[in-house]
């Protein structure tokens, strides 16, 4: 049978799925290889250096720069409070006196007698890596952090904003064609990753964030009501940093498009499961997709993570989304995979497919404007 590389989303019912949770720069691993861990205990900590504040000493008590040591009130490596008054000299006998305060609270790191000026360095900035996922510690990176396993339903989006939250799921829309308001959304939704249908609205959404929901998963989101949500044009950086009270993962694409119905019924079967959820996008080179792990035992299908298989194989019969106009976000089969080039109206010449679309439209279009939906149902 024919078949062919193409970037694929993956909708899976189990899979093994391993996660890296790394620090930013060497730090201190809490945990231990065969460790069971929960979602959020930390299982790595560093500490940020502090940012640094300048203090002009010699400016400020009117003397050249070579002077200041002798003035100093407190010396190299002490500690010092915000607005702690750290040189002074007197003038005129004692009668007048002029002095220099650090701004910040923080450990005084130099005194140049070159320049003049004090550094001051905040105290470090602790950062924390959690588990992530309900599961297993495979393997410790010293001083780095660690890999978690676990085997659990596992779904990439198209797209997505927020970053990392962990909530039990909980359905609102009947079908994946349904369109979730805000009236539907209330205080019962407080911890929760609410699971949508076609359309993702700029209200619900706002709704969700008032009544306390950590996560919203629908088909579709409008673009025009992105920026609006936002407060800022988004452009082609990676998602995930947002804080807005709420992660979105749109499995679909832009606007009102329903959820495929296996992603739905999928995600539907986990009601009450411990999701987390992770809205990070990036369109261009290194991929990121959003995606959606929720832990719970069963018959492994896939592989994510870094034992995944690099490449997907798409056949005669496969399941495919279009990314690219005219057909973006239809779903379909293959129906054939021919080897020849093919000339398009712009006269380039690329590998074409034959594809049926679920509402019986049929057409060849570019392989590069579809991806395979991994499915992993048993």
């Amino acid at each position: 049978m024919a078949h062919a590389y193409t970037p694929g989303l993956k909708v899976v019912e189990t899979a093994l799925v391993r996660k890296q949770r790394r620090l930013p720069l060497a730090g201190e691993v809490l945990v231990a290889k065969g460790d069971r861990v929960e979602a959020l205990d930390v299982v790595a900590r560093t500490f940020l250096p502090g940012n640094v504040e300048t203090v002009n000493v010699a400016n400020k008590l009117g003397m050249p720069p070579e002077d200041i040591p002798k003035f100093m009130l407190v010396k190299e490596k002490d500690a010092v409070e915000a607005n702690q008054i750290i040189a002074r000299m007197k003038q005129l006998f004692g009668l007048f006196s002029s002095w220099a305060t650090t701004p910040v609270a923080g450990t005084i790191e130099t005194i140049s007698a070159v320049t003049g000026q004090v550094i001051v360095r905040e105290p470090p900035m602790a950062v924390s890596v959690t588990a992530y996922l309900d599961g297993e510690v495979v393997e410790v990176y010293d001083n780095e952090g660690v890999d978690v396993e676990c085997t659990g339903t596992f779904v990439q989006g198209i797209f997505g904003i927020g970053g990392e939250v962990h909530g039990p799921m909980l359905t609102l829309a009947s079908s994946p064609r349904d369109i979730v308001t805000a009236d539907e959304i209330g205080p019962e939704c407080e911890g929760k990753v609410l699971l949508g249908g076609s359309l993702a609205t700029a209200e619900a959404l706002k709704k969700a964030i008032a009544v306390g929901a950590v996560g919203f998963i629908a088909g579709g989101f409008h673009d025009r009501d992105l920026r609006d949500f936002l407060g800022f044009d988004l452009g082609v950086a990676i998602t995930g940093h947002e804080e807005l009270g709420v992660t979105l993962v749109v499995t679909e694409g832009f606007g009102e498009m329903p959820m495929a119905q296996a992603t739905f019924d999928l995600l539907a079967s986990c009601e009450g499961i411990l999701a987390s959820l992770n809205g990070a996008t990036q369109i261009r080179a290194g991929v990121i997709r959003p995606e959606i792990i929720i832990p719970r035992e069963g018959k492994v299908m896939a592989k994510v993570g870094v034992e995944e298989d690099e490449g997907s194989n798409l056949e005669v019969g496969s399941r495919i989304r279009a990314i690219r106009e005219p057909y973006f976000g239809w779903l379909g089969e293959a129906t054939s995979l021919p080897v020849e080039l093919q000339t398009l109206e712009s006269e380039a010449k690329v590998r074409v497919l034959g594809v049926k679309f679920d509402d019986g439209t049929e057409d060849i279009i570019p392989r590069a404007n579809v991806e395979l939906i991994e499915s992993g149902r048993g």
